[in-house]
């Protein structure tokens, strides 16, 4: 079995489709088709289930891509290192909510871009929990999250403080009458939005109507245009008080605080690149 096996194997299962595998792979149809096939002759059972549209991993290829992930990985670090130089390089993919990526990250990906040209930056955004998802199965080198997280794997550097506000659009109405309209937030997972059902429940208010929204923007231009309230950092919402179209309340001290941390994990193998992206964040604890 070798290493370049895994890996289409690898393409095969990710994409269901032989044909599709081959051209993300460059290969001809027909090679991807040989090596599986050998594949499986090797190791004397069938890895997919052959169907009219494309194939399914059965119980043995399930297991086998678990280790074929874990293998390509560690040979991927195996080239790192080998190739590790003071001088960053290579690829760095760091990962965020949109909040902070919009408040706090583009002067920080503008500077270390201009310090180190030669790193292939990028920056993916989503939730809380599919940045922990990405983060256990090695998609991401790190990620900015807010909110504890207890995971054993996982590392974390204090990256910034926030404050959180509730949001209405421009009202004269008390605080405690808004805390009945509906709630706009993103999907389920989202630690701001935990921290107002928590405040809600204490405050004996239900039940909740909640609405999901994918951006940032929509949320602010939701409640600025009276659909509901929201809780979002005092930062992200600055413009939008200050031009008039929101309207920013204090909450309870408990529940106003919000810790940003850089997390990723233990055994990452930390390039040059990752060392000097998280150099000023080490520097600040």
């Amino acid at each position: 079995m070798e290493s370049g096996d895994l890996k289409i194997f690898q393409a095969v299962a990710r994409e269901g489709n032989i044909t599709k595998a081959a051209a993300s792979l460059g290969y001809v149809q027909s090679n991807v088709t040989a090596r599986i096939r050998q594949l499986e002759s090797e190791l004397n059972t069938p890895l997919f289930y052959r169907l009219s549209r494309g194939v399914a991993l059965t119980s043995a290829g399930s297991n086998l891509l678990k280790y074929a992930d874990q293998i390509t990985r560690l040979l991927d670090e195996a080239v790192k290192s080998t190739q590790f130089s003071e001088e960053p390089s290579g690829a760095l993919r760091i990962g965020s909510s949109e909040t902070t990526a919009a408040v706090h990250l583009p002067g920080i990906m503008l500077d270390y871009h201009r310090r180190y040209p030669n790193v292939k930056l990028s920056l993916i955004t989503g939730h809380r929990a599919d940045l922990v998802r990405a983060l256990n199965e090695y998609e991401l080198d790190g990620a900015f999250i807010s909110g504890p997280l207890d995971y054993p794997d996982f590392d974390e550097i204090r990256a910034f403080d926030e404050e959180l506000v509730l949001i209405s659009e421009p009202t004269e109405a008390a605080l405690r009458d808004l805390l009945t309209k509906p709630l706009l937030f993103f999907g389920k997972g989202c630690y701001h939005r935990k921290r107002l059902e928590q405040w809600l429940h204490e405050e004996n208010v239900g039940p909740m109507n909640i609405m999901e929204f994918g951006t940032l923007e929509a949320i602010m231009g939701g409640v600025a245009a009276g659909l509901g309230i929201s809780l979002l950092t005092r930062s992200s919402v600055k413009d939008w008080v200050d031009a008039g179209k929101l309207q920013a309340f204090q909450i309870p001290k408990r529940y106003r605080s919000s810790k940003v941390h850089f997390v990723f994990r233990r055994d990452l193998f930390r390039t040059s690149a990752f060392n000097h992206f998280i150099e000023p964040f080490e520097k600040t604890e």
